[in-house]
């Protein structure tokens, strides 16, 4: 029997407490990012590495309809 995996939520807690590192957003938490943005990543290839995935998972999450989730992390992130 396979065994199943659970989310990392520590995944969706980096998206509420760190910033774009780089280009026109910079500085700009990853979970306020435009869809746009995210879009443009998504057709152009996201970046390697874990910013890579944290934007991609983002995409996914804001492409869904699923923003809401992060909302009350929002609210919890470390400053």
């Amino acid at each position: 029997m396979a065994e199943q995996t659970q989310p990392d939520p520590g995944i969706l807690l980096d998206l509420v407490q760190y910033k774009m590192p780089f280009g026109k957003y910079k500085d700009v938490l990853l979970c306020d990012l435009p869809v746009s943005y995210l879009e443009w990543f998504q057709r152009e290839g996201f970046p390697k590495g874990k910013l890579g995935m944290q934007l991609a998972t983002l995409y996914e999450i804001k492409i869904n309809g699923l923003g809401y989730l992060l909302e009350p992390l929002k609210k919890k992130r470390r400053y």
